[in-house]
């Protein structure tokens, strides 16, 4: 229901907002079943006979309305921040601004274009299914590590209080995440994984002192490019 556009707040039915750190542990879950989608559409371009670059491009569209872009918004915000801002105050008051300004541009169409060339280049719909799960599972848990090494920049917002329900939920989103990079045959991307979210953990702390949801978002993001032209090497 945080992560994605997907019609799932029956689940939350009765829940505070606050309830939303609870369920941190599932981050994990909630990528593999985007990456999944993203997966099932690569599929059926395949069925349709159209090439790799171009059934890339339809399952990254397929992923951004499952999210509804929410990480690569966070991406964005991030870039513009961190770029653009001389002190702390000012980082913080750009990445709340909804315009988006060159870096943010440039983030975004790097981003694009990183995961869809990786996509193409793995090519069978087979590979693109697993490593799209496995990306998805690591780049949600990579969020867990931000969250466990790091304070909220920020006292209010809805990110402010996602790691403040203790270490026994976070230990279970990260096992998670790195099962299910087991069972997609990616577990070394785990190790990439791990060192994408401590670099943008310690990025964040000199900016801005801590993270904010735009942080997570722009982690999730920064370790599916990572992960993802990792994987592309290897099946080349």
């Amino acid at each position: 229901m945080l992560l994605t556009r997907l019609p799932v707040g029956w689940l939350a039915a009765g829940r505070a907002p606050a309830g939303f750190a609870d369920a941190v542990w599932a981050y994990p879950i909630v990528g593999a079943v985007v990456g999944a989608i993203g997966g099932v559409a690569y599929w059926g371009c395949a069925r349709l006979g159209l090439p790799p670059s171009v059934g890339a491009v339809w399952t990254l569209a397929a992923m951004l309305l499952a999210t509804g872009a929410l990480h690569e918004d966070g991406l964005a915000d991030t870039a513009d921040g961190f770029g653009g801002g001389r002190t702390r105050e000012r980082k913080l008051e750009i990445m709340r601004d909804s315009r988006i300004g060159s870096f943010g541009a440039l983030a975004l169409v790097l981003s694009l274009a990183a995961r869809g060339t990786a996509i193409a280049a793995l090519a069978t719909p087979g590979h693109v299914a697993a490593a799209l799960v496995g990306a998805g599972a690591l780049g949600r848990g990579a969020i867990v590590v931000v969250l466990l090494v790091l304070p909220p920049a920020r006292v209010d917002g809805l990110a402010a209080g996602l790691g403040a329900r203790g270490f026994g939920r976070s230990a279970v989103g990260l096992a998670l995440a790195a099962a299910v990079a087991v069972m997609c045959a990616v577990p070394l991307a785990g190790v990439a994984a791990t060192v994408v979210a401590l670099a943008m953990a310690w990025t964040a702390r000199k900016q801005i002192g801590g993270y904010t949801g735009d942080v997570l978002g722009a982690t999730s993001v920064a370790t599916e490019c990572v992960v993802l032209s990792l994987l592309a090497r290897v099946s080349t």
